[in-house]
Parts: C-alpha cells; sequence; structure tokens
C-alpha cells in the first residue's frame, strides 16, 4: 500500500511540474525560479493537510517550499504521506498534523503562526521510540527548536482539531439532577464528554486518560476509579473493563458510560457498598476499544446493523483474534514437565503479522498496570465464557479445554452469571438458551474454538485472569432496550469487581523490609505461578478451601505456607512472606529444577507484565530490523528507492 502511493504521488508531481526534480536533501526544495515565488497567502489545498484546523497557508515555507506543487513533490510531504503505514498507526495522526503545520504553515490575517514548540516536544517524547524501533531517525524538519516557536510570540497548538469539540461541555437542562444518567446510545465526541464531566465531577476519586489512539487517531479513552486516581497502592487490586472490541456489538460500550456515572453519583450520595469498591480496588474502564469501527456500525444505526458490519477496526482486523497465539505455546510446553506455563513471552514471529495499534495500546497497557482481574463485554449471544477459547486439539472446533485454574475461572463466570436476571431465566426459549443447563457459563473453546483472543492472551501473559460476557443476542440493541439492559447488568457488573478480593494479597519482601519484584507465588496443584508487583504486593485468585502457597525469588531461598479460604470469606486474606538471601554476592536468576524447561527461556525484559514498559510497536519493528554485515538498510527503505535518484538520506540513522 505505501510503495503504490509513493509511486502515485511521486508520478503526479511530475506531471504537476514539469523539468523540476524534487530535492531530497534537508533543504526539502525544488529550485525553479519564478516571479509568482514570493511569500503569498492562499487556501491549502493539500490533500494529506485536508483535516488542520485551518484553511489558509503561505509561501514560502520555512523549508522554503514556494508553491503547492513545491511540497507535493518534496521527500518530506510523502513522507507524511505514509508515516503512519511505517509506524503502523501509532501517533496518527498527530504527527502528520505536526508536519502539516511546518510544510503548511497557518496564515491568518496576513502573518504566519508557527506551531508550539512545547507541543513538539511532548510528541517527539512520546513517539521518538517508534521512530528508533524501526531505525528511522527522527525527520529534520520537525526539529523542535528550529521551527517551532514559543509561547511568548503566540505560537498555536496544530493537534488542538483532535479534540474536535471535545473539550466544550453539553450544558444540562436545568431541571436535571447532577446524577442523571441518559440511557441512549454516544457518539465518540458525546462518550468522551461524558467520561471527562464524571471524572471532573468526582475528581477525588475519579480521572481520564488515554492508553493509545485507534487507527484513525481516535483516543483510547480510559475512566479510573479509585481512592488515590492515578497512583497504584500498596496491595489494592486492580481491574479493568473492557467494552466495544467489536464495534457493531455496543451495548457493552453503553454499560461502561453508565457504570462510570453510577459509580461516581452513588459514592457521593454515601452509597456504601460503591464507597467499599472504589476505596479498596482501582478500576479502570475502556467503553470502546474499537472506536473506528463504531462510527460504521453506528452509521447503519441500532436495528439496522448487520452481524459484521463495524466489527473489525480501521484496519479491517478482528482485535480479538489479533493477539499473540500463546495458547497454542501453552499446550506444547504443558507436555514437557517441569517447564514453566505462566508469563508466556511474545513470540518474535507474531510482529512480522499485521499488529493493531488497538492491540498495541492494551498490551502496553497491561506492561504498566498489574492488573488481575478483567472482563471484556460482547454481544450475539447471553452467556459468560472463560479460557482457554483456543482448543487443546486443533483438529476439534468444540473440545473442553481448560485452564490450571478451571475452578476459579468458574467462580468468576459463575458471578456475573448468576446474578444476571435473565441468565438465570429457566426459558431455555429465550436469548441464550441453549447455555441454561451450563449454568450460562461455558469454557470457551467448549463453546467454539479460536485463536489470538484477549482473555487467554491476558491469562498466559500476565497475572490478569479475564472472562468474556455476552451481554444479549442483539449487537445493536434499540434505545429504548437500554434501560432495561442496564437494570440487568448492575448487580452482575458490581458483583464481578468484587471478585478482586477473593483469594489472598499480600507483600513479598526481604529481611530488611525492601520489597522483591517479579517474586514468583506458586500454589501446589495449580500449574500457573504469578509475580509481584514492582513495590512487592501480589494477588492471588483461589477457591475456598486449603493451598499450598509458595514465594520464590532469584538469589532467595523459597518460603512455604498453608492457608486456608473459608467458603463464605468475601475478603482477600493476607499472606506476606519473608524472603531469605542466598548470598550476598550479585544475585543472578537460577532457575530451579522444578520450574526448568530446556526449550523454554526467562521472560526478557519488557516481555513480561511489570517489566519496564516499552512503546507499543517497539518490539515488532525490532523484529524487522535486519542489520546484516555492514549495516544494511532498514525494511522501509526499499519504499522509496523507486521515487527518485535523490533519497530522503536524512531519514537514516547511519
Amino acid at each position: 500500500m505505501p510503495l503504490l502511493l509513493l509511486a502515485a504521488l511521486a508520478a503526479a508531481a511530475a506531471a504537476a511540474w514539469p523539468g523540476c526534480q524534487p530535492a531530497w536533501g534537508p533543504a526539502g526544495r525544488c529550485h525553479r525560479s519564478s516571479a509568482s515565488d514570493s511569500a503569498t497567502c492562499e487556501d491549502l489545498q493539500l490533500r494529506t493537510c485536508s483535516d488542520t484546523a485551518y484553511n489558509r497557508t503561505a509561501f514560502p515555507t520555512a523549508l522554503e517550499h514556494r508553491s503547492r506543487e513545491a511540497v507535493e513533490s518534496s521527500s518530506e510531504y510523502i513522507l507524511l504521506s505514509v508515516l503512519h503505514h511505517l509506524l503502523e498507526g501509532q501517533c496518527n495522526p498527530d504527527l502528520r498534523l505536526l508536519g502539516c503545520a511546518v510544510l503548511a504553515p497557518r496564515c491568518e490575517g496576513g502573518r504566519v503562526h508557527r506551531p508550539c514548540q512545547r507541543v513538539c516536544e511532548a510528541l517527539r517524547e512520546a513517539c521518538q521510540p517508534a521512530f528508533d524501533a524501526i531505525d528511522m531517525a527522527w525527520p529534520y524538519f520537525l526539529d523542535c527548536g528550529r521551527y517551532f516557536g514559543g509561547e511568548e510570540e503566540g505560537c498555536y497548538d496544530p493537534l488542538e482539531k483532535l479534540r474536535g469539540g471535545l473539550d466544550v461541555e453539553e450544558a444540562l437542562p436545568s431541571d436535571v439532577p447532577p446524577t442523571f444518567i441518559h440511557f441512549t446510545h454516544h457518539s465518540y465526541a458525546q462518550m468522551v464528554r461524558v467520561l471527562r464531566r464524571t471524572a471532573a465531577r468526582c475528581s477525588h476519586i475519579a480521572k481520564t486518560y488515554s492508553i493509545g489512539r485507534s487507527f484513525d487517531g481516535k483516543e483510547l479513552l480510559v475512566i479510573e476509579f479509585s481512592g488515590r486516581p492515578g497512583q497504584h497502592e500498596l496491595m489494592e487490586p486492580e481491574v479493568k473493563l473492557i467494552g466495544n472490541i467489536h464495534s457493531n456489538e455496543v451495548a457493552g460500550r453503553e454499560m461502561l458510560i453508565y457504570l462510570a456515572q453510577y459509580l461516581c453519583s452513588e459514592y457521593l450520595l454515601g452509597n456504601p457498598r460503591v464507597q467499599r469498591l472504589l476505596n479498596t480496588t482501582r478500576i479502570h474502564l475502556l467503553p470502546s476499544m474499537n472506536p473506528d469501527g463504531y462510527e460504521v456500525a453506528a452509521a447503519e444505526g441500532a436495528g439496522y446493523n448487520g452481524w459484521t458490519s463495524g466489527r473489525q477496526n480501521a484496519q479491517n482486523l478482528d482485535l480479538n483474534r489479533n493477539f499473540p497465539d500463546l495458547t497454542s505455546e501453552f499446550y506444547r510446553l504443558a507436555s514437557s514437565r517441569g517447564a514453566r506455563t505462566d508469563h508466556i513471552p511474545i513470540p518474535q514471529h507474531y510482529w512480522w503479522g499485521k499488529v493493531a495499534p488497538e492491540t498495541k495500546a492494551i498490551m502496553k497497557w497491561m506492561r504498566t498496570t498489574p492488573f488481575m482481574l478483567s472482563a471484556s463485554l460482547h454481544g450475539g449471544d447471553l452467556v459468560v465464557s472463560y479460557p482457554f477459547d483456543l482448543s487443546q486439539d486443533p483438529h476439534e472446533e468444540k473440545m473442553f479445554s481448560p485452564t490450571p485454574d478451571e475452578k476459579m475461572f468458574q467462580l468468576l463466570a459463575r458471578a456475573y452469571a448468576d446474578v444476571h436476571p435473565m441468565m438465570m431465566d429457566r426459558s431455555e426459549n429465550r436469548c441464550g438458551g441453549n447455555f441454561l443447563k451450563r449454568g450460562s457459563i461455558i469454557n470457551g473453546a467448549d463453546w467454539y474454538s479460536f485463536t489470538g483472543g484477549m482473555s487467554d492472551f491476558n491469562y498466559l501473559h500476565s497475572n490478569c485472569f479475564e472472562i468474556t460476557v455476552e451481554l444479549g443476542c442483539v449487537k445493536f440493541p434499540p434505545e429504548e432496550a437500554l434501560y432495561t439492559l442496564w437494570q440487568h447488568n448492575k448487580e452482575p457488573l458490581l458483583t464481578f469487581m468484587e471478585m478482586a478480593h477473593r483469594g489472598i494479597k499480600g507483600v513479598v519482601m526481604d529481611k530488611f523490609g525492601k520489597p522483591v519484584k517479579n517474586a514468583r507465588i506458586s500454589v501446589k496443584g495449580i500449574r500457573h505461578d504469578i509475580t509481584t508487583a514492582p513495590d512487592g504486593d501480589y494477588w492471588r485468585l483461589l477457591p475456598p478451601g486449603s493451598h499450598i502457597v509458595i514465594a520464590q525469588a532469584p538469589g532467595y531461598s523459597k518460603v512455604i505456607k498453608k492457608v486456608t479460604i473459608p467458603a463464605r470469606m468475601k475478603r482477600a486474606g493476607r499472606v506476606d512472606f519473608i524472603l531469605q538471601s542466598l548470598g550476598t554476592g550479585p544475585k543472578r536468576f537460577l532457575q530451579g529444577p522444578q520450574r526448568s524447561s530446556p526449550g523454554l527461556r526467562d521472560t526478557p525484559r519488557g516481555a513480561g507484565p511489570y517489566s519496564e514498559p516499552e512503546e507499543p510497536g517497539q518490539e515488532p519493528f525490532r523484529a524487522r530490523r535486519q542489520p546484516g554485515a555492514g549495516r544494511s538498510k532498514p525494511w522501509w527503505w526499499s519504499y522509496f528507492t523507486s521515487l527518485s535518484q535523490h533519497k530522503p538520506r536524512w531519514l537514516l540513522k547511519y
């Protein structure tokens, strides 16, 4: 796709400006003497920059381009047009709009306005890792100190249009109480406004933040609820709820928007259950993981939406088939006695495929936050499913394929289903009636097998247990059905989040009280360990009964404890561990024989759940590097070689 686009642009430029060879050096200008080259303000007619916040520009530019044609034939402009493909959606459209601010400067009132240096610097800090990962130098024309201005000269924010009215508050009617929930479908802009308004109203317990952008540049906005929003508290469990991964399945999106408003209002009203939940749990709600696809589904509307219209993201990828297949690796490792089958690293070959920016955002989110419980909200049936979603036998489309934590996953699924009035309805003719004899829960692979699912990835790559909730047979329900859906799901959502306080929790430390991060917590009889967070705290979901729990870490002796969890216990029991150092020398990872395998290496830096976080995309592009002997050109260089004998060598790092 990028190569065809580049070729088309080059051909168009040559036809539009015969006799002019575009210069590919840092000056980026086409040398042609003309009386019309003087600086003028005119309409902005560059297709790649058609969505800027202004519509007038001026020539010559800071890069000495003296006409629209000169800009269009420049390597800088062509780079902007394909950059989102090269970076696989990362920093899109931010980088393109930032570049347009230089290539097509804003002109108002006969004066050229420079973009703000602070905006450039913030974007470079966020996007530099994506360039580093593909061995591409930061474009010279995005030099923050050279082509961008300060506040004192009246600079402007070239990214202001990305908010597109999202900051404009919709005033509620004067007779509507602040606790009012409007049970309606929300557009992207409306969703963002509701979440931000809710966070502002409950600023002492809530905040919004973005985990990244969709392929089309929409923020993946999360609202967080916690006693201390914005930071992890020791031994406070982290829970996430995700909606709209398939964007034509919109009920989950709306349920999480309503849930955010409900939690805020009920906390302020003094609801003891909600206050206890938010004071002891850090809750993250991502109503829409696929906001681009939602636009496609919403264009058809409720009652008219097809079974698959809008299911995929803007790249036509099914996001719930886009995660690494670690389940196949689990089955391979499980056949080897003593092999570790948890915290499985992402295989390098995964990054050679097409990985959506939304998928990368979720994976980075998981690396930077110690989630231990999660639910993904879907539509199309009425049932709760749990891992594994991939059949143990690749030839079986339906096969019961349990995880080592089968009992705990059943408890989590039942926590939701048992308090859902329709899931407990005894009629077999209703939506989801075929699951009635199973209690409206099912092992995913026993329903239908698929690979690349988010729930399996959560369990096998991190400490997080995730279930999948199908909210109903109508994927895009009519507006009049939304209130009833909320009434059916409010109690199950609350009950499920409270399940974060089942099992045990504690802190692993050395004899001096220093926390031990990445210590392993094992349970005898369950072949799945969890690891401690950077502060040494951990959470281990466990069913009632007696368990032998083992804590161990590199360079320390293991500690074994027996714990008993009563059947009616609804608060996680605290079990701390103090590990004794094996020596005074430098600590090295010595893999014990009970957890060793000749074919399995330890998780590399950045692949574990609490390792130093990487920018999404860093792994995949590293995998694409082909340094070879004598430092051969990066893989993307071929995109430019057919354009001209003058290549943009300023993109090369060496």
